[in-house]
């Protein structure tokens, strides 16, 4: 039954030889790929009101020079990731250039950084997608965590389909939005140069504004900036292109990049003309299509492309984490696991392990976006700096053709990055201050488990110094609760091993039933050495595993191996190993941590 639901969950398993099947052409890609960054656009312009509003409604006229600056940062962001993808075609964006140009621990900050921040790309994009939706249907306010995590449950199994398949499912609700969106946007627009909007609705540009800091306007700029959050995607995910692969991924990065640019500039100029201000029930875009539309079928279509796209944002991360995690691995600073493709081709354990935190993660803020988008995005601005100054270490080191424009381009994207990330720290460090916890204690766990990895190498290694310890013989233990088929099957075993060092070990709670058990014995199985253990407290573990460290002890001193048989006996059906108490599987869970004990099972499997 399982494995029917799982088939009909995530389809049927695919061959190694259609891995090229699940490549993503330049279309897919783009809807795939900056989901992401393209949704922050519902959410970007939004948190540069959160701060501007602070002074007053008359501030909001910033708002326009602002996202100016964000679109200089968008500008260097892109033109830098161009190089990137180009310089490392294979993959592993940030976390690839830092540890190659920088160091160990520089790629190890890069590839923890951008881990942590595609659990929060799902987590921020289903909870603002779900409050998108929650604004369009207030009633539902009270449900968002339970909402977005059926949402997270949703685009996982979706993504356990397959790259290809979750693609094109989910190229129709991106192009949707980007439609929805150039449509507000142009009928905003046109309303605005008719007149149809009246200018008291905001302050011209150039009011002064009591107040207003260089502090604020840093910190405003600073939370525009989380619309840039998605740009490394692509970088990360080249070995999910098609042939050419750098070259697909540099214009998807250029396509993104455009998009990314008329919308975020649409939405703030449409948000400062109607002089939209940020509310908890309801998101500027909602406002903005409102007063747009009013609440006719534009309205919802535009909220529904909206929560859309901000929900299916999450599928940046679904595209992206699963390959750092490999990259991450193939080096053995995480779980060889991760390594490993699904039935489907993908990489299985990375997209579960990246559906669970997700829902972990919104449980424990409650779904509040708000409270997620400063730490999600200095966690994209830690890797976006480093990156452009592994690229400046890389051009200066080698000195390629036209190497001066490149590294001027990186050294642009490095300072404005590395700006914006320390006007996170110093205005929102109440918010992000768990990076400074966190990045160093990923850092240290990724290097326990390289060291772990290399102390496995060495010792399971033909080559290492320790000799492999001669055997002369068998000592076969075997735990009896009975007389029955299954310690019989397992007595058959033990003689197959050992014909005369056999010592079967019975563990009596009482001494009538200690000497009942020796008579039968001595009857049924006379050849058999039988050990009897008194219990005075019950306890089966205690007295067997204090014998057998005893016989093993002895053994070791004659060369001997001590090779405990367990016998279990297998239920038809699954349910009914509930009704037993598994005493053979305690028995085993104690022994597998003893040296020099070798503990088999034998399964008896009942027919009824």
């Amino acid at each position: 039954m399982i494995s029917a639901l799982k088939r009909f969950l995530i389809g049927r398993p695919l061959k190694s030889t259609e891995l090229g099947e699940q490549k993503l052409n330049k279309r897919k890609a783009l809807a795939i790929l900056s989901s992401d960054a393209l949704s922050s656009v519902a959410y970007g312009p939004e948190q540069i009101l959160l701060v501007l509003i602070t002074v007053g409604t008359v501030a909001f006229w910033y708002s326009i020079p602002i996202a100016i600056g964000v679109l200089i940062l968008l500008t260097a962001l892109i033109l830098s990731y161009r190089q990137i993808i180009f310089s490392y075609s294979h993959g592993g964006g940030a976390y690839v250039v830092s540890k190659e140009n920088l160091g160990e621990n520089p790629g190890l900050i890069a590839g923890g950084s951008l881990l942590v921040d595609y659990i929060l790309t799902v987590a921020v994009s289903v909870s603002a997608g779900t409050d998108a939706i929650t604004s369009a249907f207030p009633v539902l306010h009270d449900h968002n965590v339970a909402i977005a995590s059926l949402l997270v449950v949703f685009i996982t199994i979706l993504n356990l389909r397959g790259i290809t398949e979750s693609a094109s499912i989910l190229a129709y609700p991106v192009y949707l939005f980007v439609l929805a969106l150039f449509i507000l946007i142009g009928v905003g627009l046109y309303k605005i140069i008719t007149g149809d909007v009246s200018p008291d609705l905001h302050a011209p540009i150039g009011t002064p504004v009591a107040g207003i800091t260089l502090f604020l306007l840093l910190r405003a700029f600073a939370s525009g900036s989380s619309a840039l959050t998605g740009v490394e995607a692509i970088s990360n995910a080249i070995p999910n292109f098609k042939d050419p692969a750098p070259n697909n991924a540099a214009k998807t990065l250029l396509a993104m990049g455009g998009l990314l640019a008329v919308l975020f500039s649409g939405i703030v100029v449409l948000a400062y003309y109607y002089g939209i201000s940020p509310q908890v029930e309801e998101t500027v875009i909602s406002q903005i299509a409102s007063e747009t539309f009013g609440r006719n079928f534009m309205y919802f279509f535009i909220q529904g492309t909206t929560a859309l796209i901000l929900v299916l944002a999450a599928n940046t991360g679904y595209s992206a984490f699963p390959l750092l995690a490999f990259n991450l691995a193939s080096d053995k600073y995480i779980p060889r696991m991760f390594t490993i493709r699904g039935d489907r081709l993908g990489y299985s354990n990375g997209i579960i392990t990246l559906g669970v935190t997700s829902i972990l993660l919104i449980v424990v803020f409650n779904g509040q976006t708000e409270q997620l988008i400063p730490l999600y995005a200095v966690g994209v601005f830690i890797p976006f700096t480093l990156s452009q100054t592994g690229m400046l270490v890389k051009w200066i080191r080698e000195k390629p053709k036209g190497w001066m424009v490149k590294l001027a381009i990186n050294f642009v994207g490095a300072l404005i990055s590395f700006t914006v990330m320390m006007i996170f720290f110093l205005t929102k460090f109440g918010q992000v201050w768990p990076v400074l916890i966190f990045l160093p204690l990923i850092v240290f766990a990724f290097h326990r488990v390289k060291k772990h990895y290399q102390s496995v190498g060495e010792q399971l290694s033909i080559q290492s110094c320790e000799p492999a310890i001669p055997i002369e013989g068998n000592v076969v233990i075997v735990p009896v609760a009975g007389i029955t088929h299954v310690v019989e099957n397992s007595l058959n075993y033990a003689k197959s091993l050992s014909a005369n060092q056999i010592i079967a070990v019975y563990v009596a709670f009482d001494r009538e039933d200690e000497k009942r058990f020796e008579e039968r014995w001595s009857k049924w199985q006379p050849d058999i050495r039988l050990v009897t253990l008194h219990s005075s407290y019950r306890s089966i573990i205690q007295p067997l595993t204090k014998f057998i460290d005893k016989v093993e002890k002895k053994a070791r001193e004659s060369k001997y191996r001590v090779t405990v048989i367990i016998p279990q006996f297998i239920p038809k059906k699954g349910w009914h190993n509930i009704l037993h108490n598994q005493s053979s599987l305690l028995i085993r869970a104690y022994l597998l941590y003893r040296r020099n004990i070798i503990v088999t099972t034998v399964p008896y499997h009942l027919k009824k």
